[in-house]
């Protein structure tokens, strides 16, 4: 920062001019959608990204914004490359004018706000008079290489948990890969199944959107952890009727309609109550883990073998709480089950945690990367009549 702070100093100390985006650059569709998929060596862009590749080209490192279906996302066409109709090719009409410094502008410009009708549509007629800051070309190429190296980073690190979940998923599944050497047990002899009733459902329940205590439902169950991002609360329902469906530390949570197989381990008291279209799997014996059988669920073997071979069979996709009680779980000893979940708490921390581990350190760059963005293309803007 401290070069970029000593331009900024030597250029333009009093700030710098503003200019509509359409004064400086043009905004022109990329071409028809049909473009033959056929494997070149030119990344084709739609609306949203790279949709595949081309042996032809029609376009040279510049920004594209979607312009029809997912309007008003900004991504950098890098390179030689070919734009469906679906993106707008945003470029410079000046040698003043940095390609990329203006990329980094309009991602930081909600484009979204000027996207008009039922069907998503954009057009660079909408925005045209949306105030660019133009400092020097020199202060425009720094600010460029700063963003350039947070962004860099981001996928490093973003590539390093890439690698990182498959080595934990493959190391999962050969921890607790058993073969024939240890018992196989059926989830109900050691565990209640149940789910709410429809009747406890239609009577007792009453959905609001405040509240404390929450109803878990299916997609409140993902990647084997509770999101709570899209929450119902159950306050002001009768709870007194809904003691079956109530839900305690530890207690497995299985999406068994939908999105079949995510689980999840309640980890708070007084909070939590079951919603339909997920099982409460709670452990009756001492010689199970919970965390074990939560990895255990998590496995490709169980999923391909037990979870998949269940819904091919079956012209509805869900399962019901008697074949979950049928599951087949391997039952190592206490102590082996401990020193498997000891070993992929670790690696889970790793992978998924998001106050420590990548996911937390990714998270910090993202951040980090939005508060320079945010700060590197704010500029005071030039009084013409110093």
């Amino acid at each position: 920062m401290s070069k970029l702070n000593d331009l900024i100093k030597e250029l333009c100390p009093d700030g710098v001019e503003y200019a509509p985006i359409g004064n400086v650059c043009s905004g022109k569709y990329g071409k028809g959608n049909k473009i033959p998929i056929d494997g070149g060596k030119y990344h084709v862009y739609g609306c949203n990204g790279i949709v595949g590749n081309t042996a032809t080209y029609n376009n040279e490192n510049s920004a594209i914004i979607g312009h029809i279906g997912t309007a008003g996302v900004v991504v950098w066409g890098e390179g030689k490359h070919y734009v469906t109709y679906n993106g707008t090719i945003c470029k410079p009409i000046t040698t003043d004018l940095n390609s990329k410094y203006v990329y980094y502008f309009l991602r930081n410009s909600n484009l979204e706000q000027y996207v008009k009708g039922s069907q998503p549509f954009l057009s660079f007629s909408d925005f045209r008079k949306v105030l660019i800051p133009l400092p020097p070309l020199l202060v425009q190429e720094e600010i460029v290489r700063i963003l350039d190296n947070f962004t860099e980073l981001t996928a490093e690190l973003t590539a390093e948990l890439t690698a990182r979940k498959k080595q934990y998923e493959y190391y999962r599944d050969s921890l607790l890969n058993f073969g024939d050497v240890v018992q196989m047990m059926n989830v109900g002899s050691f565990c209640l199944v149940t789910k709410l009733a429809g009747y406890e459902f239609t009577e007792h329940v009453v959905y609001e959107d405040t509240g404390k205590i929450i109803a878990l439902r299916g997609l409140n169950v993902k990647n084997g952890t509770i999101n709570l991002s899209k929450v119902k609360y159950i306050d002001n329902s009768n709870l007194s009727k809904l003691t079956r469906s109530k839900l305690v530390v530890d207690d497995m949570l299985f999406t068994y309609v939908g999105t079949i197989g995510q689980v999840a381990l309640i980890n708070e008291n007084e909070r939590f109550y079951l919603a339909p279209n997920v099982a409460l799997i709670r452990i009756t014996s001492k010689e199970i883990l919970p965390k074990y059988l939560q990895y255990y669920f998590q496995t490709s073997q169980f999923k391909k073998k037990q979870v998949d071979k269940l819904l091919q069979n079956s012209s509805m996709k869900n399962i019901t709480m008697e074949k979950i009680r049928k599951f087949k779980i391997p039952t190592p000893s206490f102590e082996e089950q401990q020193r498997i979940v000891d070993i992929l708490n670790d690696f889970d921390i790793l992978c998924n945690d998001i106050s420590q581990g990548l996911p937390a350190e990714i998270k910090a760059r993202k951040q980090q990367y939005e508060y320079y963005r945010d700060l590197l293309l704010d500029f005071p803007r030039l009084d013409k009549e110093q």
